[in-house]
């Protein structure tokens, strides 16, 4: 599918590529560029790519592919590092939960004779770094893909690498993958921290009570609350408009709960839980409940 392809950044995701590579040999070379030591070593240890570069430059060179793995904060250092390495006519996609501002920086380096595809594999877990990496994390999940450009034969060599990893891939604009990620994605994160920090920050003498009897609520979402907080501040960061407008209603959606529990409005509570009942069962029938 591609002669050599580079990936940049191997944590969770970088990684579950990575070894997904390896399994499927898609490509005949696959280089990597990490700067954390902790993840080379794991990488030499386990084996997953023996091509390791010390420098961006030299890890694009040549590289028909290559993947952002990486924060969201670290694409513009990267992009520039490599705009002079870059091989001719190359796709450069990437991992990231938002693509707005990040294809604003695509277009601000006006790099040419180089496609830039976007890309977001919606699959993860609240683990990080390439230890937590796994080649079947994208088994029957969703790639959305992003063209901004019409780049239709590039967009398709894309389409088949995830179709390859295992995805199913729909394509979407920019905008409505910003904002459909802001409801199904960094809403519920924005609600776990505070659901998270709140419990904890209650009086002290209950912290043991607290934690002994989270059971399947609190767990839950410190599950969610325990992803990557250098990943997180940068999607709230570069997602601020969407996720605003969507806390806002949260806010208004919270009152009216507030209102109804007040007035002890049982009919009220009733309609609101019976049509979250009704959500869960969609969700469970469109296979997306894992």
């Amino acid at each position: 599918m591609f002669e050599k392809i580079c990936i940049i950044g191997c944590g969770l995701i970088g990684s579950s590529i990575l070894r997904n590579i390896n399994d499927k040999k898609i490509c005949k070379r696959v280089t990597v560029y990490e700067k954390s030591k902790g993840a080379i070593e794991v990488i030499k240890k386990e084996n997953l790519c023996d091509d390791i570069s010390k420098d961006i430059q030299s890890a694009v060179k040549d590289s028909d592919l290559v993947i952002l793995s990486v924060p969201l904060s670290s694409y513009k250092e990267v992009l520039l590092a490599g705009k002079d390495h870059f091989k001719d006519k190359a796709i450069i996609t990437d991992t990231g939960s938002v693509k707005k501002e990040i294809n604003k920086i695509f277009e601000n380096l006006n790099l040419k004779n180089i496609f830039w595809v976007a890309s977001h594999p919606i699959a993860g877990t609240e683990e990080s770094g390439p230890a937590a990496g796994f080649k079947n994390l994208f088994k029957n999940r969703w790639t959305i893909i992003c063209d901004s450009k019409n780049n239709k034969e590039q967009v398709e060599k894309i389409k088949k690498f995830w179709e390859f990893l295992g995805s199913k891939v729909k394509l979407m604009s920019i905008e409505d993958h910003d904002y459909i990620l802001a409801l199904t994605s960094h809403l519920p994160h924005a609600v776990a921290y505070n659901i998270v920090k709140t419990a904890m920050n209650n009086d002290e003498k209950f912290r043991d009570e607290i934690i002994k009897y989270s059971a399947g609520g609190l767990r839950d979402f410190t599950r969610i609350a325990s992803s990557d907080p250098l990943m997180w501040r940068d999607i709230f960061i570069d997602n601020s408009e969407n996720i605003i407008k969507i806390l806002d209603e949260f806010s208004r959606n919270i009152d009216d709960f507030k209102k109804a529990i007040t007035e002890k409005n049982g009919d009220k509570l009733l309609k609101i839980f019976a049509s979250t009942k009704n959500v869960r069962k969609e969700i469970i029938k469109a296979g997306q409940d894992v």
